[in-house]
């Protein structure tokens, strides 16, 4: 059956988590980073029942610290984790041959901030052929309106921007699917 290029496909994706260190989350208003560490452990979860592969960034851990811990443990045992200095996931030493590895083309962005790390890693990726998809329910700023452009820059520039239910569905594609009931239970 053919279906519209830019929906998620499990064989064809990849969940990346950005920078969801404890010390930036606390700078990020409090119901935001909520939120966004809800949907992300959700995605998490169905990304372990339905096999999808994921990939951790940390920003400067030195200083930042590391991925929280909520979040580290939803991660499948496969986890990648990748420290960096760049503000683009690209520039992480070791994640792009990782994710080339993967043969995974659709890139699922979770993390903060939205107008630096997400988007310049976003835009990265687009110019290196990957179809990105950015989560709006599971992504971070400092600032509502810096997440708000961002957004609408990256949308202007074809990233896909969807939701985190938007993503469970898509991965399931069918309530007839054999994890609809596991996964249709991480809904909040």
């Amino acid at each position: 059956m053919n279906t519209h290029p830019t929906l998620l496909r499990t064989l064809d994706s990849v969940l990346v988590i950005v920078d969801m260190q404890g010390k930036l989350s606390a700078v990020m208003p409090e119901i935001d980073a909520a939120l966004m560490h809800e949907n992300t452990i959700s995605l998490l979860e169905a990304a372990k029942n339905l096999a999808i592969p994921v990939l951790v960034t940390e920003q400067y851990p030195q200083g930042l610290g590391q991925t929280e811990a909520s979040v580290r443990a939803a991660c499948p045992d496969t986890t990648q984790i990748f420290e960096k200095t760049s503000f683009s996931c690209t520039g992480a030493s070791g994640f792009m041959p990782a994710l080339e590895q993967m043969k995974s083309k659709q890139v699922i962005l979770v993390g903060q901030e939205a107008h630096v790390c997400i988007m310049q890693t976003a835009l990265d990726l687009m110019t290196l052929g990957y179809q990105v998809h950015v989560v709006e329910d599971a992504i971070c700023a400092r600032k509502a309106e810096h997440k708000f452009y961002a957004l609408q820059r990256l949308q202007a520039q074809n990233v896909v921007i969807t939701n985190y239910e938007s993503v469970l569905f898509e991965w399931l594609r069918d309530a007839a699917h054999p994890d609809f009931k596991t996964i249709s239970q991480l809904l909040n």
